[in-house]
């Protein structure tokens, strides 16, 4: 009997070799909603997940319950992963990003700077990977807008060859 238990630990851990995700879980929201007999409560909560390595994606999941909306969020910030442009550990160039009455300035950092930011950017840049960055919240500072301001203006990011390339056929026109 005791051998059949350690090979299943063995298979446990042989399956638990898949792509590792860093989840950061920014927000839980208690929020109710009126009706005849009374509140109805539910959660919502903001979560951010990347692979450490250029792929970050963001959702916000909603639940009765605070476990099931954690899980819901997790699983469609997987969902909605996309590509950052990244040199090296930091951004290619300085960006601002937008979102509702929030905005977030990116500039891109030497590399041991670390990551300057506060809370919901911070967290942003940790899940993607980008290890080297100096941001500043300017507008609002709603959770869920600035995760949303800072992923925009990481999408906005291009490389520094396509930039430079773009410049040099606007010069080309104008002669």
């Amino acid at each position: 009997m005791a051998d059949f238990r350690n090979q299943n630990r063995q298979k446990k851990d042989v399956q638990q070799d898949g792509p590792q995700l860093i989840e950061k879980l920014i927000n839980i929201n208690r929020v109710s909603k009126a009706h005849k007999g009374g509140n109805r409560l539910a959660f919502s909560a903001l979560a951010v997940v990347g692979d450490g390595a250029g792929r970050v994606g963001m959702s916000l999941g909603k639940s009765n319950e605070a476990a099931d909306a954690i899980r819901k969020g997790f699983g469609r910030a997987e969902k909605a992963m996309f590509t950052v442009q990244m040199a090296g550990t930091t951004i290619p160039h300085e960006i601002i990003g937008e979102a509702d009455a929030s905005r977030v300035l990116m500039k891109p950092a030497s590399p041991g700077t670390g990551i300057i930011a506060g809370g919901p950017v911070r967290a942003v840049c940790e899940a993607c990977g980008v290890r080297d960055i100096l941001a500043k919240s300017l507008g609002s500072s709603n959770e869920i807008n600035l995760v949303r301001a800072t992923l925009a203006g990481l999408k906005q990011l291009e490389k520094l060859e396509v930039i430079q390339k773009r410049l040099d056929d606007e010069a080309d026109e104008d002669n």
